[in-house]
């Protein structure tokens, strides 16, 4: 007997886990998987050991169809299946539960995501089991603290290569399967792992190898990509190398999962995955187009990022959810620690303040804040909602100063006890912060409380008439935080840093009429808003500024001033176009660029971006060729031009400036363009895109196509909310950023409206990770007006998944925001 499942799944309770947990331990899972049968769906066995007391419990499962369960050789109903857990009444003793299922790959970056390469028809999968994935691989006892060694035996095609946990050995090879020839791969057995970090690579990879200090290193990506990580193969093992070293040096702890693997697969929703022994990193990092110093900064700290998490997250893991800001907040602080100190790119905590900064503070300014530690999470899906700018950005800064105010002996060695104590176990911050404040001798309530369990920034700002800076916490969430900063204050033709300790509601400060910028090197956690003396003089300042972390801190408070409504668009659109902010070269969501197009010039005076499309042109002009000023500098020239005759030529790879290559990130670019401005059409893309497909491609097209000025390009851009054409994560959440246009409002109307009145249909239409992206993609941010925002606060009044209320939420303070920027600067 079989059944289908058909029920949607439930989120695993805190107190279910701790249940599961009192009773069980889990000594054993074999794992077998056929990946060569189907292109839809794969064979999955499970066979689990453990040991119980007498207890009524269940296993997670969340198949297609469920074949067939045994408990000790007795079979199980598999008609009782619901919700994705099969119940199980368990005798005291050993047991061995056996599961036969068929599973169904994904497309969502989620469980095992099955992905056809546009460059070539090859497949390739790969597992992602967090935060609640795995049950959809395999059948598990789905919680953090029930860690275990797994075997794994995997059939694939002949030709593909199959990566796990442990080292893989391809032991037979057999006639059959859907493709011909198929082998058997082992894998394991492994340490003791987390359910949320088993994964599996498999598929036509090409791999490149390497050994440092007795750890076998390498490397895998898409055929398509063979020539890209045979050219980015020397960088990537040469800061895997050098942040092992300087990881083992720190910890002084080998690193404990026998091979090290890092495999760039397509379509992954987050930067990277830490699974061990097989980081999985998103394929977009190996940089096809032309790169720049902040790209390979950022990848270099997200490298060592992963490299961290394998002594803390891995080696030792969170009892629960509430627990895993630590594991993103540590690895977030060593990635660019490690970064700095240990590797080429010893400017990363620059390129840091760029990419991460205002990410966290926006999101520890929303209504949704909430504190780095100790946060409830009655539910796994609920503590997916902290995985944020606070956990990462806020979190690794409060780390940073815990370093500094402990001394870096003592946080080494309370680091170092503490993975001795509970090596391949469960452990929690409070058995953390006990080392740290032994390793010291110091009592860590006070900062624990103030900057871990206490929410919100506080905001630093310069009273001139009164000569004093002001200390403020939010009213709902009071504070009493030291701050330890420099102040840059412009005397006498040049800034000046000069230190100050804010220990007061109100410190002393006496700037005269000087320009000054609060917290010049980003040292605390704070939003410091330049005042109006600052303001009006930073365009005549910025230009000739070379300090560059300087440019980062002025850039930072200039967009969290305008995000609180403390300076106006027009104020900041003279400081865009006279000195426009082209050194943060990185091109991601969170870097100064997208800000600008996205954010800043809808709500500035008209002509602005003209203003800016003549100062970033000059600016590439003025640029050194080939330099990443001028890349940065043009890839803003492309985006806000208005010049389809020049854009044309330009995604054709003509008249380009000399230093400018013309790849498939700068095609794209120009061809997105194109279609904003409503010169080019959806047959002119189509053909783009089969003239040279890719799997970047493919993403830049969606966003285009959603983009052009026509009531198709918004149909196809929601027929993709809906889930009635079925696309990867990413070209959904690229069709949903070309949907809304500001100069398309009366296009797109009816679509704010349908958010709005189908919003059940949109959250009904995807599951997990992607759940979120549609809601924040698809929410009509362009419509900043009194009857969006009040269908959104009504929205909001509705019975909807964390995830859902989390993105709603936050867009609808965005919303909120900008609308109020505009009331208030109207005249």
């Amino acid at each position: 007997m079989s059944t289908e499942a058909n029920s949607p799944t439930r989120s695993l309770t805190r107190t279910e886990a701790e249940h599961r947990a009192a009773h069980l331990t889990v000594t054993r899972y074999d794992v077998e998987l056929d990946l060569a049968a189907s292109e839809e769906t794969f064979a999955s066995r499970t066979a689990i050991r453990f040991t119980s007391d007498a207890v009524r419990t269940f296993v997670d499962v969340k198949p297609r169809v469920l074949h067939r369960a045994t408990l000790d050789g007795a079979p199980l109903d598999v008609a009782d299946l619901s919700e994705g857990r099969l119940a199980l009444e368990l005798p005291a003793g050993e047991h061995e539960l056996v599961v036969e299922a068929t599973m169904g790959f994904r497309n969502d970056g989620e469980g095992l995501h099955r992905s056809v390469d546009p460059a070539d028809g090859l497949a390739y999968i790969y597992g992602m089991s967090f935060m609640d994935a795995a049950p959809s691989i395999f059948a598990c006892f789905d919680q953090p603290d029930l860690k275990a060694p797994y075997s794994f035996t995997v059939t694939a095609p002949a030709d593909w290569l199959v990566v796990g946990n442990g080292p893989a050995r391809d032991t037979t090879t057999l006639a059959g399967g859907a493709e011909g020839a198929v082998k058997r791969w082992q894998i394991g057995p492994t340490p003791p792992l987390a359910t949320y970090f088993v994964t599996l690579v498999a598929g036509p990879y090409h791999v490149v190898r390497e050994e440092h200090d007795g750890i076998a290193l390498s490397l895998s990506a898409r055929r398509s990509l063979a020539e890209v990580l045979d050219r980015e193969a020397d960088e990537l093992f040469t800061l895997t190398k050098q942040s092992f070293d300087e990881l083992h040096r720190l910890f002084g702890v080998r690193y404990p999962f026998g091979d090290y693997h890092q495999a760039f697969v397509p379509e992954f929703n987050a930067g990277a995955m830490e699974n061990p022994g097989c980081i999985t990193i998103r394929d977009a990092l190996l940089f096809e187009s032309v790169s720049t110093r902040a790209d390979r900064s950022f990848r270099a700290a997200l490298i060592a990022h992963e490299m961290a998490h394998q002594w803390f997250g891995n080696l030792v893991t969170p009892r629960w959810w509430d627990d895993l800001w630590l594991n993103e907040s540590f690895a977030e602080y060593m990635g660019y620690r490690v970064t700095a100190e240990a590797t080429a790119y010893d400017d990363a905590w620059l390129h840091q303040s760029y990419a991460r900064r205002t990410w966290g503070l926006i999101a520890d300014s929303r209504p949704t804040t909430h504190p780095v530690a100790g946060n409830a999470a009655p539910d796994a899906l609920s503590a997916l909602q902290n995985f944020d700018g606070i956990s990462y950005a806020r979190g690794s800064n409060v780390l940073r100063q815990l370093a500094v105010r402990i001394g870096d002996e003592a946080f080494l060695a309370g680091l170092r006890e503490h993975f001795a104590a509970h090596r391949f176990g469960n452990a929690t911050m409070h058995d953390l912060f006990g080392r740290w404040e032994r390793a010291a001798g110091v009592d860590l309530g006070d900062f624990t409380r103030d900057w871990l369990l206490t929410p919100g920034p506080d905001t630093l700002r310069l009273d001139r008439a009164a000569g004093v800076v002001r200390r403020t916490s939010p009213a709902a969430y009071p504070a009493q935080r030291r701050h330890q900063i420099e102040v840059a204050v412009h005397r006498d033709g040049g800034w000046q840093r000069e230190p100050l300790v804010l220990d007061a509601d109100e410190t002393p400060y006496d700037a005269g009429e000087a320009p000054v910028l609060l917290d010049a090197t980003e040292s605390t956690w704070a939003i410091s808003p330049p005042d109006t003396v600052t303001m009006a003089a930073l365009p005549a300042l910025a230009p000739v500024m070379e300090d560059p972390q300087l440019r980062a801190a002025m850039w930072n408070n200039v967009r969290m001033a305008l995000f609180a409504g403390e300076v106006s668009p027009a104020a900041v659109a003279e400081l865009l176009v006279a000195a426009p902010p082209v050194e943060d070269t990185a091109d991601g969501v969170r870097s100064a660029l997208p800000w600008v197009l996205a954010t800043v010039l809808p709500m500035a005076p008209e002509g602005t971006t003209a203003r800016f499309h003549t100062a970033v042109r000059a600016a590439a002009h003025a640029a050194a060729p080939g330099s990443e000023i001028q890349l940065s500098a043009f890839r803003a020239t492309v985006l806000s031009s208005t010049d389809a005759d020049a854009l044309t030529r330009w995604a054709a790879g003509a008249d380009l400036p000399t230093g400018i290559t013309a790849d498939v990130d700068l095609r794209w670019k120009a061809l997105r363009r194109l279609a904003e401005i409503g010169a080019t059409d959806a047959d002119a893309l189509d053909a783009a895109l089969d003239a040279a497909p890719s799997a970047t491609a493919k993403v830049q097209h969606a966003r285009a196509v959603a983009s052009l000025p026509t009531r198709e390009a918004k149909e196809f851009a929601w027929a993709r909310a809906l889930g009635e054409v079925s696309v990867p994560n990413h070209e959904i959440d690229a069709a949903g950023h070309g949907l809304w246009r500001p100069d398309q409002r009366e296009l797109t109307a009816p679509y704010a409206a349908a958010y709005f009145d189908r919003l059940d249909d949109l959250v009904a239409a995807h599951q997990g990770w992607v759940q979120g992206v549609v809601v924040a993609a698809f929410f009509p941010l362009t419509h900043v007006d009194a009857d969006t925002l009040a269908r959104a606060r009504a929205a909001l009044e509705r019975d909807l998944p964390g995830a859902v209320r989390r993105r709603l939420a936050d867009q609808t303070d965005e919303l909120e925001r900008r609308l109020g920027v505009l009331q208030r600067w109207a005249d």
